[in-house]
Order: C-alpha cells, then structure tokens, then sequence
C-alpha cells in the first residue's frame, strides 16, 4: 500500500478533479515480487487499478490488488474498475479507504465480493484519507476543501503600517507556499489585494518540478479585478461566501487556497469554512501594534469565544516555521 500511496502522490497534479489514486498488483507465485504499479493516467486515461492490471499482464490472475481507493463500479469517462479486475483474475484487492462518490460508495467493493474475490478494507486509510483530502471533502459536501493561507511575523503582522510586506518569509517557505499553491485547483484573494499587489497568482516552481501536463490553478478574485491587472483571465464573483464554494464545487474545484488579503480571510475564518491553516512564521518583530493584522476587524470578545483547534504539523523551511492547524 505504501507503494501505491507513493505512486498516486506522483500523479496529483495532472489528474484533478480526478482522484489521484495508486494501485499495486502482487502476483500470486511471487510474493516478494515488487509489483506492478501504476496511478490514475491523466485528466481523461484510464484509472489506477486498469494501469497496474495492463502492466501485469496475465500475472494479474490469482493475484493481489493493493489500491488507494474503491475501485469503481460504474461507467464514467473509462469502464468499470471493478469489472476490469474481475476479468483479470484477481483473487485479493486491498483497499485503502471507501470512495464516497454518490456513484460508487461501496458498490465497487459488494461487487467484488459477490463475485468471490476476497476484499480487505481500511489498509493505509488514515495516510490516503490525508492524501485524499480534497476529493473525500468535495465528494461528500460538494465544495472544495479550504486552506487558507497566512504568513506573519512572530508578533503577528503580515505588513508594516505603509503596506510593505516583502518579504516577511524567506525563499524557502516562498517555494512551499508555491507547492501549496500547485496542488490546489483554484486561488482565492479579495478585489483589495488585487489592487493594492497585483498579484499574478501563478505557479512559479524550479525547474523539473513542473510537468508538461500540470496546470495553473483557477485563479478567483471577489469583486472585480481592474482592467489590465496581472490576475487575468480570472474568475469574479462575489455574494454570500458559502455560494462561492457552491460554485466552485460545481466547477470540480477540489482545493482551494484563500490568498487574502486580511478582510477575506476575517470573512472566510469568522463564517467558519476554513478547512485547514497553513501559516508560515517568520522570525521578525514589527515591535507595535501598527503593523497589519493577519485578520481584518474585531475578533473574539473574550477569550470564551476564540477560534481553538489543533496543530497537525510544524515544519521547519530555512529560518521560518510552517505551522498547519486543523479545527477539532
């Protein structure tokens, strides 16, 4: 299972909306065989467990089947998984977690079973439903996943008072929000933060960590962008927050990074549809309260009322700290 968890890990951003899922077939006469891998063929080629079955070819029968998500029993833009691993002769399939697509969920592994091929659930689950986030999240509320991004000072200000900000953060933490930005589906900032930075919101990674087949986010802009700003061609809208991640959802936005500016992400953390925070702390002190804020406006009034969760990762980057929080 690590394997196919490694093997779908390479395929993320040239597949979404798709799932980014591995698979792994072990013949059956060589279990030290290292198997035969593969990972969901781009955004239109056939899925994980038909890539790795072709692979193996007529090693395939009597064998095993390790793949990170519920193979499919349905006809979409390829055939059925499940049918493909029948015809194949498998005689065991390991799966990580149950795809929770209206169109599968667990359909795919009661077809397997009613045609005798022994199935195991839950193998590697808690590792796929992390790499899997996005598209469990979309797939059983239909919006996107939210992260929002922030970067501050310890003291917690994103901006002296006359605005200037770069850079708080140095280079490596730069080229990581940079990977965040890369695997997500679409960027999200305010009309303000176009107006005041013209950010261009693309991706900008080294050399060989960009495929031919890699895309730029959807780039999304509440309000409207001037004329001629650096955000364009973009998406524009606007009204109650929670229709925006309806929209998007619809659009087969999987992830989606809010950007700022520090009224967005007052709107999008006090509304409570932040998934996840990914904040990048640099060690600078603006030593006042002048500096601006990660978050615009008033917030919690007593301390009975402040935002908890918990921290689920801490990662050094250079001289800066990447802290990721998750609510509880």
């Amino acid at each position: 299972m690590g394997q196919a968890i490694e093997a779908a890990a390479a395929s993320r951003r040239r597949v979404a909306p798709r799932p980014w899922v591995g698979a792994v077939l072990v013949p059956a006469d060589d279990p030290s065989h290292p198997g035969f891998a593969g990972a969901t063929d781009g955004r239109d080629g056939p899925h994980a467990e038909v890539v790795a079955l072709s692979a193996a070819g007529e090693a395939a029968r009597g064998g095993t089947l390790y793949v990170t998500l519920e193979p499919c029993s349905h006809h979409g833009r390829t055939p059925p998984c499940a049918e493909a691993v029948l015809s194949a002769g498998v005689a065991r399939v390991v799966v990580a977690v149950e795809d929770p697509d209206p169109d599968v969920a667990g359909a795919g592994l009661e077809r397997l079973r009613a045609a005798g091929v022994q199935v195991e659930l839950g193998v590697g689950a808690d590792a796929v439903t992390e790499q899997l986030a996005p598209y469990l999240h979309h797939r059983r509320t239909g919006r996107p996943l939210v992260v929002m991004k922030l970067a501050a000072s310890l003291d917690g200000r994103t901006a002296a008072p006359d605005g200037s900000s770069r850079w708080i953060t140095g280079a490596r933490a730069r080229l990581d929000a940079h990977r965040l930005r890369a695997d997500s589906d679409a960027v999200l900032v305010g009309a303000g933060t176009v107006r005041a930075d013209d950010p261009a919101l693309t991706v900008r990674l080294p050399e060989g960590e960009r495929g031919p087949d890699d895309t730029e986010p959807l780039r999304v802009v509440l309000g409207h962008a001037p004329p001629g700003a650096a955000v364009h061609p973009c998406l524009e809208t606007g009204g109650a927050l929670p229709d925006v991640l309806d929209e998007l959802g619809r659009r087969g936005v999987l992830q989606l990074l809010v950007e700022g500016g520090a009224d967005v992400a007052r709107r999008f953390h006090a509304a409570g549809l932040v998934d996840r925070y990914v904040v990048y702390l640099a060690p600078v002190l603006f030593g006042g309260d002048d500096g601006r804020p990660l978050f615009a406006g008033s917030g919690a009034a007593t301390i009975d009322d402040v935002w908890r969760g918990r921290i689920a990762g801490v990662e050094r980057l250079g001289d800066d700290l990447r802290v990721d929080l998750e609510g509880t």
